[in-house]
């Protein structure tokens, strides 16, 4: 049973704090993992706030590192393997068997702090229960245990601080765009919010052939970053009329559209700023009914598409994403910075301060 230090949430209105815990041993269907590096998403922060009273947490759901052990059912993963963790399904559901895992008819039970099913703990830290198993690894520690439906093995030469947001934050962008949206040569693509996923969608949809993208964000620093990265233009929605700037880039409206701000109202105005036949696609779990014209929806033929986790395969999306990156055709280590994990709270600084897109923090290897 490895001994490592995690960052664990005590109180949901505080920071966290780095700890020891204690990482049980995998049972026949677990993977042990040794973390070298783990995104923080926003749902990690959500779901801190949100947290039940039973303290402490361990959060983390874009987990990278190499296998150290594995349960003696495993098969298809091996001790050595370096492998980037995210969501967990069944494989066995109609929405698992369609090749749509991320609607798993189980994917609550799974990946919202699912207990092993003697309920003995996975985790401890100064010998008491840790709640973990968030997306089916909390790898906000230097170990972390998963499973082999959300373990997926990539390149022994992989730098994991860039990997290891493909397993939420940058799968979610790029696969909204390259899985749903689908854009085909002479697209417009208006992007509504630069942060992790909306830039992620953005280096996504310049690898598509004669695609230009139009990124509406509030923060300068991040309308700077999209254009360096290649966006056509850059709103600011808080001091121009969005949609009548994207009528005249588009001379007649945007074929495509995504939103990641979670936001109804944003939500209503990629839709009013598409052009006939245009698509949209939200991916922000926010709240609300969006104030969109159904009359519009229809005579236009325009389509909206709820999107989680990029719509994706992870087995096969994350190794396609690294393959592109490999290339250097998706410049995703643009957006990471990394950090040590003992500074989180400057990691989370930061990022509020919008000085960073993306923090990854990192684990020293033994």
């Amino acid at each position: 049973m490895p001994v490592t230090t995690a960052a664990l949430s005590r109180d949901p209105r505080a920071g966290f704090h780095i700890e020891p815990v204690v990482v049980d041993d995998p049972r026949a269907h677990e993977i042990l993992v040794r973390v070298e590096a783990a995104g923080i998403c926003h749902t990690d922060l959500v779901s801190r706030a949100a947290g039940s009273d039973e303290r402490p947490v361990l959060l983390g759901h874009e987990g990278a590192g190499t296998v150290a052990a594995v349960g003696s059912e495993v098969t298809g993963v091996r001790p050595g393997d370096r492998v980037v963790l995210t969501f967990r399904h069944c494989g066995a559901c109609r929405n698992c068997r369609l090749g749509r895992p991320a609607y798993c008819a189980q994917s609550v039970r799974l990946n919202q702090f699912g207990a092993r099913p003697d309920r003995t703990p996975r985790v401890t830290a100064a010998g008491k229960p840790v709640r973990d198993g968030f997306f089916g690894q909390s790898s906000l520690a230097g170990y972390a245990l998963s499973t082999p439906d959300n373990t997926v093995v990539v390149p022994p030469g992989t730098d994991l601080a860039v990997a290891a947001p493909l397993g939420c934050g940058f799968q979610t962008g790029a696969g909204a765009v390259l899985n749903v949206l689908r854009p085909e040569p002479d697209s417009t693509l208006v992007i509504f919010g630069a942060g992790a996923v909306g830039l992620a969608g953005l280096l996504a949809a310049l690898t598509l052939p004669d695609t230009r993208v139009i990124v509406v964000e509030t923060a300068a620093a991040r309308r700077d970053t999209a254009l360096e990265l290649g966006a056509v233009a850059a709103l600011d929605p808080g001091t121009v009329d969005v949609s009548a700037a994207i009528g005249e880039l588009t001379a007649g409206g945007a074929t495509h559209a995504l939103d990641t701000t979670g936001r109804p109202d944003v939500l209503a105005t990629a839709v009013g700023v598409l052009g006939v036949g245009g698509a949209a696609a939200a991916v922000g779990l926010g709240a609300g009914i969006p104030p969109i014209d159904v009359r519009d929806l229809v005579l236009s033929g325009k389509s909206i598409h709820g999107c989680l986790e990029g719509d994706s395969i992870p087995a096969r999306f994350i190794p396609e994403l690294l393959a592109l990156h490999a290339a250097g055709r998706l410049p995703l280590d643009r957006l990471v910075r990394t950090y040590p994990h003992t500074d989180i709270d400057r990691a989370l600084a930061d990022q509020r301060a919008g000085h960073i897109v993306k923090p990854v923090l990192t684990w020293a290897t033994v």
